[in-house]
């Protein structure tokens, strides 16, 4: 018993130990530089208390930050979860090729979220406009990623176009849970195919549906490499998000202290809205 605690320790307190210098130890300094005038480069900073945190709502251009990100995480977290689930169904039923098929469709959440995004860049900006030029469409014609009104929509498709892959994994592993004779009764009983996904299949896959959901939602509110590659940012602060506000303004633009103040509020922010989504659904799961 001894060697096995002592194996035990040796295996946990290192691992403790480099979570807590890189991960822990950063954090609680950006939560004492956020109440502070640092600008991430001189020597010495003063002490302002809560002014960081009382700007941060003052400040436009980190509520034009906000929103879009709320708006491009919403989008995305419903659009994966339908697709995903839709395709799930799908690889689940008899048909040919199915582990290849599958392969296929997992084969994004493999791929590096920089590259899948440099790719749709060019894709945007070079290959879509000659389609949409010999097809006749003007939409199709301009690069939707040099429009600010439409940028945003690039970068939830390219988004949703990656993030559906693990999400149908986790679909499919959730519909080989469902015993097969439970639809074997309700064939029996003359229940429709509508009628066995709303009776059946969703109310049996709603302990999955929720980790989607989260994951989807975490997933986009942390939104940065997908905007690095596609946009920048841009046209202008038009797809600026959160994460790539506070990457820029700390690191580049002397902001260090302000948005510390800024990633803290947007702990919050994910922690209440991630537990806000578990209650209402494991609620949800309860009553089906």
């Amino acid at each position: 018993m001894a060697k096995r605690q002592a194996a035990f320790y040796l295996m946990t307190i290192p691992a403790l130990l480099l979570f807590f210098a890189f991960h822990t130890f950063p954090a609680l300094q950006g939560i004492y530089y956020a109440f502070t005038n640092w600008d991430g480069f001189s020597n010495s900073f003063d002490y302002v208390g809560f002014k960081n945190f009382i700007n941060i709502f003052k400040d436009e251009n980190v509520l034009n930050s906000y929103l879009f990100t709320f708006k491009y995480a919403i989008a995305t977290t419903i659009l994966i979860n339908i697709i995903s689930l839709l395709i799930a169904l799908g690889l689940n039923a008899k048909i040919k090729a199915k582990n290849f098929f599958r392969g296929v469709y997992f084969l994004p959440n493999i791929l590096s979220v920089l590259i899948v995004g440099f790719i749709f860049n060019y894709l945007f900006s070079n290959v879509f406009p000659v389609w949409g030029q010999k097809l006749g469409s003007d939409f199709l014609s301009q690069n939707i990623l040099g429009n600010s009104d439409w940028a945003w929509i690039g970068i939830v498709i390219v988004a949703v176009w990656q993030g559906i892959a693990y999400n149908t994994i986790l679909y499919l592993a959730g519909l080989q849970t469902i015993p097969h004779d439970l639809y074997e009764a309700s064939n029996l009983d003359g229940a429709s195919r509508w009628r066995e996904f709303w009776s059946i299949t969703f109310p049996l896959l709603a302990s999955f549906f929720t980790i989607n959901m989260v994951l989807a939602m975490k997933g986009g509110l942390m939104v940065f490499d997908q905007i690095i590659a596609l946009t920048g940012g841009g046209p202008g602060r038009s797809t600026q998000s959160i994460a790539l506000l506070i990457y820029t303004g700390g690191f580049q633009g002397g902001e260090f202290a302000y948005q510390s103040a800024n990633a803290v509020i947007y702990f919050i922010v994910i922690v209440v809205i991630s537990a806000l989504q578990l209650k209402f659904l494991q609620k949800r799961e309860m009553d089906l």
